[in-house]
């Protein structure tokens, strides 16, 4: 399946996201003859090559001769109801509208068939709508996915007057999204952009798996401080790569609970362990720092199932002297495992041995069994150990990984 991935960290308007899929690939050709099927009037489509932060992108501008009447939802509707658009690019256009309308309606305290667009009823804000929903029917996109939006900060000029950012109609088209501020002073999401967005998009979140084929930058209007007015459009093939379950033998997610010490008295680590384990943890384990101020220190790691991590928390509050512990999913590959007793000259040991898709890479008699055999026989603890070893791989004929 085709993808595409919007990088929304510098923001979005309707213009930056027609800009990427042209800068991707997308035949301006092809998407003009598609335009053309909408009753809009006279209109130049201009595109540029531009610097945005040192980065090249695609600047796309619709210029018009007169100024543009005021388009109610219905008026809009009935334009693109009307042309023959390819695939799923009428419906896709239809459906964003629609959403801006609910928005405004919504805001203005009015019907939706009463609402009449100032901005995205222009003959541009059309364009870069329709032309983006016909650019990803043209490109093969089936499935499209963000990154959170980056909304920016400030004020804005709008047909009401100045407005906070985001606008109005861009924090209602917004809702359910997740959306930040690099504290950047500008519009970064428009109401367009936000429309599209939060439309189009199937999901929010870092970039899913996939085999990248095309990338396209959309160049904003003006040059901003601290990053590049661009919108980055990653396009490819949707790639499969293993997922872990909770529970899923052999392969599950573990959540990490640890914590860094620099003033805790080293004997409590065993009454912790002890009583980790006792709560559930998989394992603990403790390693050696250097910490601020030259000073000796260890980092506590607990790995524990997930519904265990905020016990397993509190546990390192109250029995440790931190004040903070980082929790964080891991995923955790393992072997099969299965306990098998064997015969020695010294007397039975319990041998744990380790498969993996039945073939045996591993085995490790227990500690205690040899250690008691070792006292009750006065023989070195090692040959025990030895000798349980010898006897299990005797029993299971042979051992791979050794």
């Amino acid at each position: 399946m085709e993808i595409g991935y919007l990088d929304g960290t510098c923001g979005i308007s309707g213009d930056m996201f027609l800009g990427a899929l042209i800068d991707a690939g997308l035949e301006p050709r092809k998407l003009l003859d598609e335009l053309k099927k909408v009753p809009l009037g006279f209109y130049r489509f201009k595109r540029t090559r531009s610097l945005r932060g040192g980065l090249v992108g695609t600047r796309v501008e619709i210029e018009i001769p007169e100024t543009q009447p005021h388009r109610h939802l219905s008026d809009i509707e009935a334009m693109i109801g009307q042309a023959e658009l390819p695939g799923a690019a009428k419906e896709m256009a239809l459906r964003v509208f629609r959403r801006l309308g609910e928005a405004e309606a919504k805001l203005h305290n009015v019907p939706v068939e009463h609402v009449h667009f100032h901005e995205v009823g222009a003959v541009d804000a059309i364009v870069d709508i329709v032309g983006t929903c016909v650019g990803l029917e043209l490109m093969g996109i089936q499935r499209l996915t963000s990154s959170p939006l980056n909304v920016g900060s400030g004020q804005t000029e709008a047909a009401h007057g100045r407005l906070p950012v985001p606008a109005p109609a861009t924090a209602e088209l917004l809702k359910g999204i997740p959306v930040y501020s690099s504290g950047v002073e500008a519009e970064l999401v428009t109401p367009t952009g936000a429309a599209l967005v939060s439309t189009l998009a199937a999901e929010f979140g870092p970039m899913p798996a996939m085999k990248i084929e095309r990338v396209g930058y959309g160049a904003g209007q003006r040059e901003l401080p601290h990053q590049p007015n661009l919108a980055r459009l990653v396009i490819g093939e949707e790639s499969e790569v293993p997922k872990a379950e909770v529970g899923a033998p052999g392969n599950e997610v573990v959540s990490i609970v640890e914590t860094n010490v620099d003033d805790m008295n080293p004997q409590i680590f065993g009454y912790l362990v002890e009583r980790a384990l006792a709560a559930g943890a998989l394992d603990v384990t403790c390693a050696p720092l250097e910490m601020k101020k030259n000073r000796p220190g260890f980092q506590l790691s607990v790995i524990a199932k997930p519904e265990d991590a905020e016990a397993l928390a509190n546990l390192l509050f109250d029995e440790t002297t931190t004040l903070g512990v980082r929790i964080y999913e891991a995923r955790r590959k393992t072997l099969e495992r299965e306990w098998m007793s064997v015969e020695t000259e010294y007397g039975a040991v319990r041998v744990k041995v380790a498969r993996r898709e039945g073939k045996i890479v591993n085995l490790a008699p227990e500690y205690e069994d040899c250690e008691r055999l070792a006292k009750e026989k006065n023989a070195p603890l090692k040959e025990v150990m030895a000798a349980a070893s010898a006897a299990c791989r005797a029993k299971t004929s042979g051992i791979s990984g050794h």
